[in-house]
């Protein structure tokens, strides 16, 4: 049956003319034949027991008013204007229509005529109701399996010149006949779907469109694979939860398959689905946890109608945050941010992309640096903020510990310039930004954001609330592992981790953002939050699935070696602290070491005072003498730890 579609395709499509489109008047006329056809068989059903009383002459009287009623139905629908190598539902549709128009026209011209000629003249011109729905439904059945048939030759033996691509789909359920389709529409790939894996032994031993389901276990296994040189697994579960998809999917990477998944289907464009948004698989699908669940009622009732400022609202974490607090309708929303690019390509994003744009909040976008506390007075004099996110730090460790100077400058003065001015200016609540690099620090970035905690805690304030909140690495954020290994996968490789036992925690960046909008609604008096940031996840081993994931072989790892300030693991609590439980189950409260006002002042003022030495070694030593927990690891400054 192929081989013979195949001599049918090229005998229709040969050479240049093979991705050409047929003139829309062409199309015409065949469906205009095989409604011809649609009469001859009913001519043929009509005397095929009597054929010498046909007359051919009279029964050609009744196909011309046949033949206008679908001239004009197929001219209304335009059942003639598609392409028909892509005709999916809504062409035969539109044939239906045509069918359904014919018959119905046929019927008001007869029922009109009635009443201006005799019987005998009507019958000479006109079938009966009957014969003509029949003709209509022949006709309809023709012009459809037409199209199909075309459809058919044109994807299987036209558009695909290059090899199949064997493909499996994981799910049987809705979304998997829907998944079949968009890619038999897809020409830009043959692929060939060879079998459905489904968990449900009631639809295993079935198939769909043809194609038999199996268990997982028949299918996924190297002996399987092989024999059906199977290359591509494409998971069309939309709702599957996220520690079953991480066990498909690193099972499948094992077997050396590439693998793809269907969005969810709130993504689908026009609710259905074509092949380009069948996603690849990214290393952040294997780090990712089940959707966290907010009190979104609660924060709405905490954001609406304030005004808003976010610092470091260019970054990463400070552009998602500002995203979300936008769809809570704040009165306005203050962006800041030093870096003028950045902060440009964010207000061009909000003010010009959905849904944002929609969402009508008026927004500000300043440049200003949060260590000039002349420009932040002023901010903060003409928009007087009722709440402010503090996002905005340097937090590269190997660059901070090469300049302590900058880092204080920024991510303690620059701190202690927002506080004191949300402070100073009545802010109802700030809400810090910190890291889990703050706990038992071993670099300069890390113990600088501790500091920044320490001072923010200590503010005695009746109408400020600080409230801290601390988490690790986020995925795809700036300097984040996930996008150098990219880069370096582009190269070529290799890809470099600093040793072979260094774990990070990792969480997206909505969902820490989402978790600081939450934890900033709860906080009270000088709370300090800790986000529940999953497994911990060897960078090692990321590497390798990322090279995997890639399907370039050949990519090597290479160890350099800790950086300047860099440990092994990261913590989320110091050794002397624990944390209570909240109302939510992804954030913790933790009980930390208070400090006197008067005592933090005190110090941080001394390091503050020699910030304008630049004197490296002088500022390091009088951050330990403030963070006595900070130890220097392969640093430097680990001299000091010494003494």
């Amino acid at each position: 049956m192929r081989k013979l579609l195949r001599d049918l395709a090229f005998l229709l499509f040969k050479g240049r003319y093979a991705h050409q489109s047929l003139s829309k008047w062409l199309i015409f006329l065949f469906d205009c034949f095989l409604l011809f056809i649609s009469f001859a068989i009913y001519i043929f059903v009509k005397y095929i027991y009597h054929l010498d009383y046909l007359n051919i002459g009279y029964e050609l009287l009744h196909f011309l008013p046949l033949l206008t009623a679908f001239v004009i139905n197929s001219y209304l629908f335009g059942s003639y204007l598609g392409l028909i190598r892509y005709s999916g539902f809504g062409d035969i549709k539109k044939i239906g229509f045509v069918a359904l128009g014919t018959f119905i026209l046929m019927f008001m011209m007869k029922s009109i005529m009635v009443y201006f000629f005799p019987l005998n003249v009507i019958h000479k011109w006109f079938m009966s109701h009957t014969e003509v729905l029949f003709v209509a439904m022949i006709g309809f059945i023709l012009i459809t399996i037409s199209r199909l048939v075309v459809r058919r030759i044109y994807n299987e033996n036209i558009s695909h010149k290059q090899d199949p691509v064997n493909t499996v789909i994981y799910g049987a359920g809705d979304a998997a006949p829907i998944v079949q389709n968009a890619l038999e529409h897809d020409t830009s790939t043959f692929n060939n779907v060879v079998a459905f894996i489904d968990d449900s032994d009631n639809k295993i031993g079935k198939s769909i469109n043809g194609v038999p389901v199996f268990k997982p276990s028949k299918i996924l296994n190297k002996e399987f694979l092989e024999k059906n040189k199977i290359q591509q697994l494409i998971l069309a579960i939309p709702s599957l939860d996220s520690e079953r998809k991480k066990m498909i999917i690193n099972e499948c990477i094992e077997l050396g398959l590439n693998v793809k998944a269907v969005p969810h289907i709130n993504k689908w464009v026009d609710n259905s689905l074509n092949s380009d948004q069948i996603e690849e698989i990214k290393i952040e699908d294997l780090l990712g946890r089940d959707p966290i669940v907010l009190d979104k009622e609660h924060i709405a009732n905490e954001l609406a109608n304030k005004v808003i400022m976010v610092t470091g609202a260019a970054g990463s974490i400070g552009s998602e945050i500002c995203r979300q607090l936008l769809h809570y309708k704040p009165k306005q929303l203050i962006l800041l941010d030093q870096a003028e690019s950045p902060l440009y390509d964010i207000q061009f994003e909000l003010n010009n992309n959905e849904p944002y744009r929609s969402l009508l909040v008026p927004k500000e976008f300043v440049i200003g640096n949060v260590k000039d506390k002349v420009k932040m007075r002023e901010v903060f004099q003409k928009y007087k903020p009722q709440i402010v996110y503090h996002a905005a730090a340097y937090k590269h460790v190997p660059l901070m510990e090469e300049f302590p100077y900058e880092a204080v400058f920024v991510n303690v003065l620059g701190t202690k310039n927002v506080a004191d001015l949300a402070m100073e200016y009545g802010t109802e609540k700030f809400v810090m930004v910190s890291t889990d690099k703050a706990v038992n620090p071993t670099n300069v970035m890390g113990a600088t954001k501790r500091i920044a905690e320490i001072y923010t805690q200590s503010r005695k304030s009746d109408k400020t609330i600080f409230v801290t909140t601390r988490f690790g690495n986020v995925l795809g954020s700036n300097g984040s592992v996930i996008p150098l290994f990219k880069k370096q996968l582009a190269k070529g490789g290799p890809l470099t981790v600093t040793d072979r036992n260094i774990i990070r925690y990792f969480m997206t960046i909505p969902e820490a953002c989402s978790l600081v909008l939450e934890a900033g609604v709860m906080g009270e008096k000088e709370d300090i939050f800790v986000f529940d940031m999953g497994e911990p996840v060897k960078i090692y081993d990321l590497a390798k699935k990322m090279i995997k994931l890639s399907r370039k072989d050949g990519i090597e790892i290479e160890i350099t070696g800790l950086r300047p300030g860099e440990k092994l693991y990261e913590e989320l609590l110091s050794t002397k602290e624990n944390t209570i439980p909240t109302d939510h189950a992804k954030i913790m409260r933790a009980k930390v070491r208070r400090y006197s006002q008067n005592e933090v002042d005190e110090k941080i003022n001394i390091l503050i005072d020699l910030v304008p030495s630049c004197d490296d070694f002088k500022i390091v030593a009088q951050m330990k003498n403030i963070v006595p927990e900070f130890i220097s690891n392969n640093s430097i400054y680990s001299t000091l730890d010494r003494k």
